[in-house]
């Protein structure tokens, strides 16, 4: 019961916190003006805790503090740079909706880097976890799957941004200053922006593994609460951008661009139901046995 009783506590932390963000993005289409505003501030708080609080709660503190300082402390910090300099997303400035900021940035947008930054990691590490492992004659189990985690957990945070900026975007969050060239149908977001998200999602996972140690590797029942923020982000987001927020564009781009995460991820789930099922099916069979 000892060694079960921090995974019950992961697992039921992160899927109250999860309720309730999903409670407040089904309730952001129905609001406008501040009150929106105020909602994704909400929002973001929620999924920070969320992913913190879960990383300290099956991980441990010392992934907790990585994941902090990496994505938070380091989200700050290229974000400074980013309204200071114009590198490495291109010239933009933030509005004063989101609340008190820091060197121009909001204080409640390093907290969105870690919000998603997390299932990523946990997708990512899932995803390449059911992965064949390589043949003979080819690379290492080890040698290759490292490369492959940080590629997928990069993308998967990145991908994040089709979305989240046409979202932003039209809300007056912030405002780009030149927004060429730019993918076709997102006008006003330069493609140097996802490319500045490109960059800072590999550094930031790549510097995830050696300083948040061997515990953060193992995935399992703890974090379907995490593959569940991940699937219902890409979900609510297609459905939202594309029926109730009025822009299709980013719909189709976050479809295309997370789905390589998300549609994987969600194939993996449903695969391994039938081996769940089996679990539970003998384990009853012994009770009734027993009995």
């Amino acid at each position: 019961m000892t060694g079960r009783s921090p995974v019950r506590s992961a697992r039921v932390y992160a899927w109250v916190l999860l309720a309730l963000l999903v409670l407040a993005q089904i309730c952001y289409p129905l609001t406008n003006g501040s009150t929106r505003a105020r909602l994704t501030v909400a929002t973001v708080v929620l999924g920070y805790l969320l992913s913190v609080g879960h990383a300290l709660l099956s991980r441990g503190p010392r992934t907790a503090v990585a994941l902090v300082a990496l994505a938070t402390g380091g989200g700050f910090a290229i974000e400074a740079l980013g309204v200071a300099t114009g590198f490495p997303f291109g010239s933009y400035d933030y509005s004063g909706q989101l609340g008190p900021k820091l060197a121009g940035v909001p204080l409640i947008i390093p907290l969105a880097w870690t919000w998603m930054a997390w299932p990523a990691w946990l997708v990512a590490t899932r995803l390449v976890g059911t992965a064949p492992a390589s043949g003979t004659g080819g690379p290492s189990r080890r040698g290759w799957r490292w490369p492959a985690r940080i590629g997928l957990a990069t993308v998967g945070l990145a991908a994040w941004d089709l979305f989240l900026d046409p979202q932003m975007v039209a809300e007056g969050h912030w405002v780009w200053r030149d927004a060429t060239p730019a993918l076709p149908g997102l006008a006003g977001i330069p493609v140097s922006n996802y490319l500045g998200w490109l960059l800072f999602a590999v550094l930031v996972m790549a510097a995830l593994r050696p300083l948040a140690g061997p515990a953060v590797t193992g995935t399992g029942p703890r974090d379907h609460p995490m593959y569940a923020l991940y699937l219902w982000t890409y979900g609510s987001s297609v459905l939202a951008h594309a029926v109730f927020l009025d822009l299709p564009a980013s719909a189709l781009w976050g479809a295309a661009g997370m789905g390589v995460i998300a549609v994987p991820l969600a194939v993996a789930l449903l695969r391994d139901r039938p081996a769940r099922d089996d679990g539970a099916t003998t384990e009853r069979a012994r009770v009734d046995a027993a009995a």
